[in-house]
């Protein structure tokens, strides 16, 4: 008994510290089984009212109407409840436990009391054994089955017990006969019995309770990882699909309408290539995290892989989408700060409505794509909608691109070879490494089309590496002083590992640093000048010339040619073109040339095509020449034929 007794207390204090949560789930096991509440109810105060209408005692009968009263009211709170949907998650913990608890613990030891009232008056006002043993029998089946179905509110249970039963032990102590005092004691046993089963029965629901919350907690929480990027913390591929088809199937026959924006970071690759993964990682984290401030209440925001995202917004209009892709875009665009630097990027960004461009999801990323394809292609840093027409053009350039994969390995790139010439057009003096792609499916296709593809994907470092070692490779049989000049893309020039790449590939040539050039535009010094001036440096260092080619192309500043380390500059064709009709252009080219040689520059005008361009190049004294004039691009075997020969004026004129 003392044992029990220290339970009670320990129950006392465990109750009252279990979580509002948990506290809801044992309350609904409180009506787990209406059924047999139900039942328990009917039978019991049908029995009751047999009783009392047999016995013709006024109290009885008041008792067993009150009994059916409150039955017919639990009955109905259990079927009601029944199909009453579950609260929500935020009233769970609040006052609605509480009161539904209060609700139920009065209407059960309100029954429970009336019960055990009722039996003690049959026990007083009647002889009749039977209607004795019908009222005793009935009112401790209904305790014993209290035990169990109450046991997850422990204090419920014992109390309905108590109410139920004790009032029985009095009726039967106070015949003052021997044998139903037995029976009192019996009662008094079973009470305290069905107390420490209650109990038990408590402990097991309890810890069952709380592992099962555990467990749904933990794959609640396994699911959420699931669904977000590691890096970003965003929606990622999975949980934007899931979003995104659920957002489809509520759009219904609404007026609203789904904008679906695919974007991709412009420049990331050269962030990566520049600064390192890091910095690139704080980029793709600082983007994700302003796009989801500004669109993850309302919308959905995923990192789908690399540097693409998704964004889903409702609109209205086309001019709501528009308005929403240009705030996109300006998001990208601010600044992201790590580890010292500024980290800027722009974005791309492709859009298709639902439902005109789409109903499924399959088909409106698929468009969404395709018009992101277009925005790359029109210059980055723009939005384009999709249109129908936009299909063709993509799927060739993702072709290519697919293609692409693996063309080294499977020899697919050659190099060609423009020389470039002295005034006289006699002496070669360097050679310009020309690269092309002949593909196994498409035939010969035009650097002009496949450059910006393998600059995109990121191929153009590992392709560019193989120019610099092949050209290193092929010029090392050529005479001593015949230069080899290599084009550098953009992404190349500010790949970390660029000075070992041309330290690897002149040694296994066995060339000297001072025979190769490698030559850059312009435009790739006015995105970052101090990236620019530093790579340049590096590659100086090394004793290889660096050469700014199409100078004059949209972007002319002589700053350039004092800040960056030149050895050569090259005058973009369109001058060239000009000479023979515009007094303008032979000044420009002449005011270049000089400049240049006071710089200590060495001068090429390339895009010779006429003989008058030529004697127009030789009064201003450049340095060399390159043209058609002279020589179209031509295989390495040419270009040795024409080294070894005795009249290389004729073969370049040929």
């Amino acid at each position: 008994m003392s044992g029990l007794i220290s339970r009670l207390r320990q129950l006392r204090h465990s109750d009252q510290s279990i979580a509002a949560s948990v506290r809801a789930t044992l309350l609904e096991s409180l009506y787990a089984s209406p059924q047999s509440l139900v039942i328990g109810a009917l039978t019991s105060s049908g029995i009751m009212g047999i009783v009392a209408y047999v016995s013709g005692n006024l109290a009885m009968i008041a008792c067993a109407v009150a009994i059916a009263l409150v039955a017919g009211i639990r009955v109905g709170d259990a079927l009601g409840r029944q199909r009453q949907r579950r609260p929500a998650p935020d009233r769970v913990k609040g006052s609605w436990t509480k009161r539904q608890e209060f609700l139920y613990r009065s209407g059960a030891l309100g029954y429970s009391a009336l019960l055990g009232t009722f039996g003690l008056l049959t026990l007083v006002h009647t002889n009749d054994g039977v209607l004795q043993l019908l009222a005793v029998t009935t009112t401790i089946g209904y305790a014993a089955g209290i035990a169990g179905r109450n046991a997850g509110r422990p204090w419920i249970a014992l109390s309905q017990l108590c109410f139920a039963s004790l009032p029985l032990t009095v009726g039967l102590i106070v015949s003052l006969q021997p044998l139903k005092m037995a029976l009192a004691l019996v009662i008094v046993l079973f009470v305290v019995a069905m107390m420490d089963i209650t109990l038990q029965t408590y402990g097991v629901i309890l810890k069952a309770t709380l592992v099962s919350r555990e467990k749904a907690a933990l794959a609640e929480h396994h699911a959420a990882i699931a669904r977000r990027d590691d890096l970003t913390g965003v929606a990622n591929r999975t949980a934007f699909r899931e979003q995104f088809e659920a957002r489809l199937q509520a759009l219904g026959r609404s007026e609203t309408r789904l904008a679906i924006y695919w974007l991709d970071l412009d420049r990331f690759k050269e962030i990566n290539d520049s600064f390192g993964h890091l910095a690139g990682n704080a980029l793709l984290a600082g983007v994700a995290q302003r796009l989801n401030d500004a669109f993850g209440t309302t919308g959905i925001v995923a990192r789908l892989g690399g540097d693409e995202f998704a964004v889903i917004c409702e609109v209205i209009q086309l001019s709501d989408a528009s308005a929403i892709g240009q705030r996109i875009i300006d998001l990208v665009e601010q600044p992201v700060h790590h580890d010292g630097r500024t980290l800027h990027v722009g974005a791309s960004l492709g859009i298709a409505i639902a439902p005109p461009d789409g109903t499924d999801a399959d088909t409106l990323l698929k468009n969404a794509d395709l018009a992101l394809y277009r925005a790359k292609d029109s210059g980055r840093g723009q939005m384009r909608f999709y249109e129908p027409l936009m299909d063709e053009k993509i799927e060739r350039t993702r072709d290519l691109g697919a293609e692409m994969q693996g063309a080294l390995e499977r020899g697919e790139f050659h190099l060609v070879f423009q020389p470039i010439f002295d005034l006289t057009g006699d002496r070669i003096l360097s050679c310009e490494t020309l690269l092309r792609w002949t593909n196994r499916r498409h035939g010969a296709i035009s650097p002009a089309e496949f450059i910006p593809i393998a600059e995109d994907n990121g191929l153009i470092v590992a392709i560019g590496s193989w120019v610099i070692r092949e050209a290193c490779r092929i010029a090392s049989s050529w005479p001593n002083d015949v230069t080899i000049a290599v084009n550098l893309s953009p992404i190349q020039l500010r790949s970390a590992n660029l000075p070992t790449v041309i330290m690897s590939a002149l040694a296994a040539g066995g060339f000297a640093a001072e025979r190769l050039e490698l030559e850059v535009t312009e435009s790739v010094l006015l995105e970052d000048i101090e990236a620019s001036l530093a790579a340049l440096d590096a590659i100086n260092r090394l004793n290889v010339r660096t050469t700014l080619d199409d100078f004059g192309t949209g972007y002319s500043s002589l700053s350039y040619l004092t800040k960056f380390p030149f050895q050569t500059l090259k005058i973009d064709r369109s001058f060239i073109a000009d000479l023979e009709q515009s007094p303008a252009s032979v000044a420009i080219v002449q005011t270049v040339i000089e400049l240049a040689a006071k710089l200590g520059m060495r001068t090429v005008a390339e895009g010779v095509e006429t003989h008058a361009q030529l004697e127009q190049l030789r009064r201003t004294r450049c340095d060399a020449v390159q043209g058609f004039l002279l020589a179209h691009p031509m295989p390495a075997s040419m270009v040795a034929t024409m080294l070894a020969g005795d009249d290389v004026k004729a073969l370049g004129r040929s």
